[in-house]
């Protein structure tokens, strides 16, 4: 396990520990066997975790593959900047009602998304991925949002599951 970084020895350690309790629970193993089992410490983690991020060069990159031309390429303009301008998580991106559009204080946010954790936050829109959603929803035919796909969630959903 030497090869492994902290944070999944650790979680694997938690696994063995939840095993033991269950053992001990079903009279597998003894309270003070199961005591011995279970007291070993978790790993230290030191640092700080600071991701993958993408530079300006390749976040550009990234933007200029869809053919904004087109509807669908609109639309996928509009799905990765606001995963790049916006830093939405996967399912944030997947579960975004145009309802969460709001503009609030003078600035368009996305309010209130539920994300990792269940934790609620609210999110700018940088003005580019605005001009992006208005062009979306202009080329879509609609002002009340549009959708990716009009079957999903009465019409009023930003991306495709």
């Amino acid at each position: 396990m030497e090869s492994l970084s902290p944070s999944t020895i650790n979680v694997r350690l938690s696994a063995v520990r939840k095993l033991i309790g269950e053992a001990r629970r079903a009279g597998m193993i003894g309270l003070d066997e199961a005591a011995s089992l279970t007291d070993v410490p978790n790993i230290r983690q030191t640092g700080t975790r600071l991701g993958n991020w993408l530079t300006r060069e390749q976040a550009k990159e990234l933007l200029a593959v869809p053919d904004r031309f087109t509807l669908n390429g609109k639309r996928d303009y509009v799905l990765l900047a606001l995963q790049v301008g916006c830093a939405l998580r996967r399912n944030e991106l997947a579960e975004l009602d145009v309802v969460t559009i709001q503009q609030r204080e003078g600035r368009w946010v996305l309010a209130d998304l539920e994300g990792k954790g269940r934790c609620i936050r609210t999110v700018a829109i940088p003005i580019w991925v605005k001009q992006g959603i208005n062009a979306w929803m202009t080329a879509a035919g609609t002002k009340t949002a549009g959708c990716c796909d009009r079957s999903r969630r009465a019409g009023r959903s930003i991306a495709t599951p």
